[in-house]
């Protein structure tokens, strides 16, 4: 078992991920494909030990969080590429999952993330998310983010990762990146969260917000004057609410939209799909938090509908909707009929063939 060869084909096919799991060959993930390593064997017990002795190389620490939580997150370096890794156990045999970390950020124009969500990150204060389900590159999205504000404004960031990621060095900002987990920078997202309190820094990011003491943190860490920039695995702008709310009890729920329609400013959920050329392509929603937005979150029953009803009515000011966004791609020949319809509800079939007819109007006037 040569995990260094594994790795060095995964480069070369500039691969996002590799997958070793006992009974199977080593898989790659190429463009959403998933293809065995050419000439590789079928991967036995002892390889996937051999490969968790490789990984772990030894740490006490690591070898304790596995056995007791039954997983393990950590990153991994290969020749000069930062690898995520999570070990987990299928049939009480280890099975890893890497994600290889281009160690080139890509730029953030050419992600085809909105120009609205760069533009946010001059607000003073307040809460922006970066959403999507697992693989929809909000990482990527973040990373390119910090980036563009390193290079542009004169801040100190302190990014809070499990793990860290993206190697980032202060240019024109201040950047500390920490990284959590037992044995690690902090213990916990919400005691890093609290701890950056003290640390006097302008922006925070969070790189997973996924329970209520986080997101007490980081609405209190807005509330005092400072940006927060976070995560979330949800699929729309109008779910990523709805989770947030019920993180809390009924009993809170009003003081909670409260501070959400104040605090939080920008929404953008993102998806990938594999265009027509065979390359991942960006599908953003956009929620920019107005007045009628806000007036929305603080209901006594929140109402995705009207949620989604207002980021289609806000598009002048930088919201952009789902239906929308297809229709664009569908429209530059970026993405087919079907793809874009099959990320919609039947009902909405005909906003988005309505939409289609208007783009391609105005592109031919």
């Amino acid at each position: 078992m040569n995990l260094g060869k594994i790795l060095d084909e995964a480069m070369r096919l500039d691969a996002s991920d590799v997958h070793l799991i006992s009974g199977n060959k080593p898989m790659l993930r190429i463009a959403r494909d998933l293809i065995p390593v050419e000439n590789s064997k079928i991967l036995t017990p002892e390889d996937m030990y051999e490969v968790y002795d490789t990984l772990v190389k030894g740490n006490v620490e690591k070898d304790e969080v596995f056995n007791s939580t039954r997983k393990l997150d950590m990153s991994y370096i290969h020749r000069d590429i930062r690898l995520r890794v999570n070990i987990s156990l299928s049939d009480d045999i280890p099975l890893c999952t890497l994600r290889l970390i281009k160690n080139e950020l890509p730029s953030y124009e050419s992600l085809g993330v909105p120009d609205i969500v760069r533009r946010m990150t001059y607000q003073p204060q307040g809460l922006i998310l970066v959403t999507g389900k697992t693989n929809s590159g909000k990482s990527t999205t973040l990373n390119a983010l910090i980036n563009y504000i390193n290079e542009n404004q004169n801040k100190k960031i302190l990014t809070l990762e499990n793990p860290v990621e993206y190697k980032h060095h202060s240019k024109k900002s201040l950047i500390v990146q920490k990284e959590v987990g037992k044995g690690r920078d902090s213990l916990t997202f919400g005691d890093g969260v609290k701890n950056s309190l003290r640390e006097d820094c302008d922006i925070l990011v969070i790189g997973e917000i996924r329970d209520k003491v986080t997101m007490e943190a980081a609405i209190e860490m807005a509330e005092s004057g400072h940006l927060v920039i976070g995560t979330l695995h949800t699929k729309s702008c109008a779910e990523t609410i709805d989770r947030m709310i019920n993180f809390y009890e009924v009993r809170d729920q009003a003081t909670i939209k409260y501070l959400l329609s104040a605090l939080l400013k920008l929404v953008v959920s993102q998806r990938l799909l594999k265009g027509r050329d065979g390359k991942l392509v960006l599908v953003p929603e956009v929620m920019v938090v107005d007045n009628i937005v806000a007036g929305i979150i603080r209901k006594e029953k929140l109402s995705v509908s009207e949620i989604e009803d207002a980021i289609q009515s806000n598009l002048e000011k930088g919201s952009i909707g789902l239906i929308n966004s297809l229709a664009e791609l569908f429209v530059e020949d970026k993405i087919t009929l079907d793809q874009a319809k099959a990320q919609i509800e039947e009902k909405n079939i005909e906003t988005l063939n309505r939409t289609i007819m208007q783009l391609k109007i105005r592109k031919n006037k």
